[in-house]
């Protein structure tokens, strides 16, 4: 009869010691040594948005109160420029009597129909030089040239071609913001990444589908920065525009109170085509904010 087998006793455990960094240890004992300390990353505080607000409002308060102190104490006199209080008091006058009003609604179509055609314009050969080899051989040289021509030259040409009518000022603006469109757009095309182009052309898709949900969305800050410099020089161009012998508009107002000296009506005016810029740029602000969400989050001054 054989003994039973004795049990087997587990082995015991086996602990894995993990030795030092011996290569930080002395590194941190020599920088603490040396009197240095870890660098300490500070991210810059959310500012709040009433508080940007007031700083923006401060230079503008700042020249109004310029503006008024030297009118109170004679530094400006009337004939020169007329005070704030008849300022306001001008545009009242032309608000109650409606010649504000018919006058901006002409102004504001003679520049939404120049930017409409012009950005349209340089949007199109944009895109057509900036994507294609052969329009950039073709057009590009050709649109270069005429980009360096100012727009204020081609005023008497115009008077020729249109005469003293409606075509000849939205011509003129169309001229002025195509140009702005075209550098932006072309140079965002070619900016777009080539090997996202070919993994899409890789499907089967066409040139223009790869335009329209390729290139187009990519290129998109510099469609909306050529925007906004097409836009501000609506108004620019719109200024020159209503000077070709207008008989409605703002600068048929300007040209009225030059006649009659009356700087609070020409002040107005002045005021007016700068609040339109403005209007403008807070137009592509807005859309930036829109189309591209990321930018406003991402941004931290």
């Amino acid at each position: 009869m054989t003994a039973p087998a004795a049990p087997v006793a587990p082995a015991p455990a086996r602990t894995t010691v993990t030795a030092p960094d011996t290569d930080t240890a002395p590194d941190t004992a020599a920088a603490l040594a040396a009197g240095l300390v870890a660098p300490r990353t500070r991210l810059p505080a959310p500012r709040p948005r009433h508080l940007a607000l007031v700083l923006r409002t401060l230079g503008p308060l700042a020249l109004l109160g310029t503006w008024a102190l030297a009118s109170a104490t004679g530094a400006l006199t009337q004939d020169v420029l007329a005070s704030p209080g008849q300022v306001v008091g001008a545009l009242d006058e032309i608000w109650r009597n409606g010649q504000l009003t018919d006058a901006l609604g002409v102004s504001l179509t003679r520049a939404g129909l120049g930017l409409l055609f012009g950005a349209g314009a340089g949007l199109v050969l944009g895109v057509v030089t900036g994507f294609f080899r052969l329009g950039e051989e073709l057009l590009d040289s050709a649109v270069q040239v005429l980009r360096t021509v100012p727009f204020l030259a081609l005023v008497p040409l115009f008077m020729v071609w249109f005469g003293i009518t409606e075509t000849a000022k939205v011509a003129l603006i169309a001229v002025a913001t195509s140009f702005p469109m075209y550098v932006s757009t072309s140079g965002g095309v070619r900016n777009t990444d080539r090997k996202l182009i070919e993994a899409v052309r890789s499907f089967g898709l066409g040139r223009w589908a790869i335009v329209r949900t390729v290139v187009l969305p990519g290129a998109l800050p510099a469609l909306l920065s050529g925007l906004r410099l097409s836009m501000t020089l609506s108004v620019i161009a719109l200024i020159a525009a209503e000077e070709i012998n207008s008989t409605e508009g703002i600068g048929y107002l300007m040209a009225q109170a030059q006649n009659f000296s009356r700087t609070d009506i020409l002040a107005v005016c002045i005021l007016i085509y700068g609040v339109l810029g403005l209007l403008a740029d807070g137009v592509v602000r807005v859309l930036e904010r829109v189309l591209m969400p990321w930018r406003a989050q991402g941004a931290t001054r």
